[in-house]
This record gives structure tokens, C-alpha cells and sequence, in this order.
């Protein structure tokens, strides 16, 4: 990898230079998932919480790391409604924490998860922790329905059920309308069609049942297991479910879902709605290194991007650069990107904007195929980046997802395969240039 001039991102390190600290280094020891259930599916009997327990365990029990050496929990979660206080907490709990773990709830709608990544991440880098387990959880199928008149008084007449996953999760406040109907406004702006748009979702489904069928989803997914009802034996979930549900035929003659006439987004090229979690356990390298651990990766950059609501779809275009300024890289020195599947046109348009080779995005699929479990998401990509990574030899990679609101976040993940102090070689044998603008 060749020397890149220093650029200096959104997240600087000087407050911390001018006091003589140097920030340090965060790695990956340990990145899970659990598989996709569809809507009202397989999960479904399942909080958002227990799910959410669930990645923190495995995530855990997959390096057999003590859990009293985690020190705070970043969870994203988006519709917290009915989970009860403090749904970080409840995981943390769940999966067997401390008592004195500290937990926070990220909310930046499809981003939470990521976002939850990010700012475990900086808390490693400014030395306030040296373990953080960071993720994403939710049970969509779970979501309450909200009967917004009755803390008044409900007297007489009909009244309105609001669904609370459409209303605070899949609903632009700014414009009032539904984030697929801001999709439609991509495709028309960028001139994508339904062809192209339906191919690409095909295309999303045939790389991840590639995936699936030759192991390589496994190898980033821990198993759930369901209670059975009234009696009955457990069921071991263990993939994605939509994805099974995909038929590639039949998606070419759905009718449009938001725009009825002329539309081009439709069930089949946008993401289903899905419930499920991830986690990550983040570390300084001096405590990996102490523990023994191997490392999956090192986050090397991060930014966040806004714009107009309505265009929220294009905001990783604007993400990517900052994180990769950021990392101090430049974009052909990455290996792969994942770029979360809202909807097709999504990808489509990031890739244009960005010219990017599109074999090298969402190379094991995407959430068109998978699912979009809106609070996990942003850390389930880059638990797939990182198996994207290990499967194909790459190097450098880049997760992004847009969120509502006009945002998106996105982080650069360097992978490794060795311990901390084989990395520090790895790294010191690229010269000094890349170890000076790698700031995290």
C-alpha cells in the first residue's frame, strides 16, 4: 500500500496531540450476526432485546472472552416502543454482562448500528475504554401499533391506529412520506429503470445464495434458538430466511410499491423488513494484544454526511470520501465496500456517483436479498464486510449505509490476520505515512 498525503477527516485527533496522548489504535477480535427472520417469521417470538442478548453472547462465546472485561455497551435500535427502559442494558444483561457495564442506546435510524460502532470506537481511541461491545438490534415484527388520542381522552367516535414501524422508522418527518417514495425520487433523478433496478436485486440474491450455499454466510452468523409453543421442541434458526423466499421470477412482475404509476421500486428491489441483530467487541491493541487475542481488523477511518431529507439515498456518496480522508486513503486502495441495500436504486446510485467496480459492492449480497433489520443493519455490514474480507484475501474495505433524515455514516476496516503485535509489524513495514494518517 503506498504512502497518501495526510488529509485530516471530521473526527481529529490534535485536542488529544496537544496534550502529549497519542490516539490509539481499535481492533476487531470478535464480529456476529444473527440470521434474517422475515416478518413475522421465524424470530418474531423474539424482542428486539433478546435478539440483541443473543449477538452479544455469541459475539462473545466465539473468542471465549470473559465478559467481565467489557467495560460499555453501544447498541443501535431504532423503534424502542414497548421494549421497556434502556433496551443497550436489557442485551447486556441478557447475554450474562456485568452489572457494572455502562450501556447506551444509539438511535440514528438505519445508521444506529454503525453509528454504535463509531462511537465505541472513539471512546478506545480517547482512552476511556479498552473493551466495547457495539451493535444493532430489532425485532420489526414487534414493532407496536400507537392509538395517539387515547392519553387525552378517546370520547366518542372512530379513532386512528398509526403503525409505529412505518411512523418512526420508515417515514420521512421532514417531507412527510414514506422513504420509498424518496427512493422513487432517486431513480428519477439518477435515470434508473425498473430493469435495472429488478437485475440488480437479482443480482443480490444470487451472490448471497452463492454465499449461503458454499458456507461463507455461516461463518459470521451464530445460530438462535426459538422456544417452541406450548410444549413443543426448540427450532434452530440458522439463515437468513428471506433469502429463501426470493424468487427472482416472480420479482420482475410485482406492481410498484409507492408510485403507481410509472413507479420502479417495488417489494422485490427494495430491502424486506426483517428482525434480527449484531455485535462486534472492540479493543485497544494493548489490551488484545494482552489477552492473546487474534484480530479480525482495525478501523482506520470514519465520517458521517448529511443533506437534504429527501435525498438520504445518495448520502454514503458523501460519507465514503470523509471516512477515507479520514483513514488518510484514497478510494482505489480499497479492496471492498459494503453499502447497505435500502432499496436497489440505493446501491445503483452510489456506485454511479462514486464510479465504483460493482463486483466489488456487497460482493456476498446485499439487504435486498437478505433483509434490513433497521437498527442492526449498520453493524451487520461490517460484520459482512470483515467476511468479505477474509474470503477473497482483501485488504481494505469500506461499510456505509444511508439513514433517514438525509444521513449516513461509514467506516474504513483494515483486515488482519494475526495478532496484535504480527500486525504492528504488518503495519510498520508500510512505512511511516500510512501508520501517521491511520488515527484510529
Amino acid at each position: 500500500m503506498g504512502c497518501r498525503q495526510q488529509v485530516k477527516g471530521q473526527y481529529d485527533s490534535s485536542a488529544l496531540a496537544t496534550t502529549g496522548a497519542r490516539a490509539r489504535d481499535v481492533c476487531i477480535v470478535s464480529a456476529v450476526r444473527t440470521p434474517f427472520g422475515s416478518l413475522q417469521g421465524s424470530l418474531a417470538s423474539l424482542s428486539a432485546t433478546q435478539l440483541g442478548a443473543l449477538a452479544i453472547k455469541g459475539a462473545l462465546e466465539r473468542i471465549k472472552l470473559d465478559p467481565e472485561h467489557v467495560q460499555e455497551v453501544f447498541m443501535g435500535n431504532v423503534v424502542s416502543a414497548g421494549l421497556g427502559q434502556a433496551p443497550a442494558r436489557q442485551a447486556a444483561l441478557g447475554a450474562g454482562l456485568p452489572l457494572s457495564v455502562a450501556c447506551t442506546t444509539i438511535n440514528k435510524v438505519c445508521s444506529s448500528g454503525l453509528k454504535a460502532v463509531m462511537l465505541g470506537a472513539l471512546s478506545i481511541q480517547a482512552g476511556v475504554n479498552d473493551v466495547v461491545i457495539a451493535g444493532g438490534m430489532e425485532s420489526m415484527s414487534n414493532i407496536p401499533y400507537y392509538i395517539p388520542q387515547a392519553r387525552g381522552g378517546l370520547r366518542m367516535g372512530h379513532k386512528l391506529l398509526v403503525d409505529g414501524m412505518i411512523k418512526d422508522g420508515l417515514w420521512d418527518a421532514y417531507h412527510d412520506m414514506h422513504m420509498g417514495e424518496c427512493a422513487e425520487q432517486c431513480a428519477i433523478e439518477y435515470g434508473f429503470s425498473r430493469a435495472q433496478q429488478d437485475d440488480h436485486a437479482i443480482e443480490s440474491v444470487h451472490r448471497a445464495t452463492k454465499a449461503a450455499l458454499a458456507g461463507i454466510t455461516s461463518q459470521e452468523v451464530v445460530p438462535v434458538e426459538v422456544p417452541g409453543r406450548k410444549g413443543e421442541p426448540p427450532t434452530l434458526v440458522t439463515a437468513d430466511e428471506a433469502l429463501a423466499k426470493m424468487d427472482p421470477e416472480r420479482l420482475r412482475i410485482l406492481k410498484p410499491a409507492f408510485a403507481k404509476e410509472h413507479g420502479t421500486v417495488t417489494a422485490g428491489n427494495a430491502s424486506p423488513i426483517t428482525d434480527g441483530a449484531a455485535a462486534l467487541i472492540l479493543m485497544s491493541n494493548e489490551k488484545a494484544s494482552m489477552l492473546g487475542l487474534p484480530v479480525l481488523g482495525h478501523l482506520r477511518g470514519m465520517g458521517d454526511a448529511a443533506q437534504d431529507p429527501r435525498r438520504f439515498a445518495t448520502s454514503p456518496a458523501l460519507a465514503i470520501p470523509k471516512a477515507l480522508a479520514h483513514a488518510g486513503l484514497q478510494q482505489d486502495q480499497v479492496d471492498f465496500y459494503e453499502i447497505n441495500e435500502a432499496f436497489s436504486v440505493v446501491d445503483l446510485a452510489n456506485q454511479q456517483l462514486l464510479g465504483l467496480d460493482s463486483t466489488r459492492v456487497n460482493a456476498h449480497g446485499g439487504a435486498v436479498a437478505l433483509g434490513h433489520p433497521v437498527g442492526a443493519s449498520g453493524a451487520a455490514i461490517l460484520v459482512r464486510l470483515l467476511n468479505v474480507l477474509d474470503h477473497n484475501k482483501g485488504r481494505i474495505g469500506v461499510a456505509a449505509i444511508c439513514n433517514g433524515g438525509g444521513g449516513a455514516s461509514a467506516v474504513v476496516v483494515q483486515r488482519t490476520h494475526a495478532t496484535v503485535q504480527e500486525t504492528r509489524l504488518e503495519l510498520d513495514d508500510e512505512g511511516p505515512c500510512t501508520t501517521s494518517t491511520s488515527r484510529m
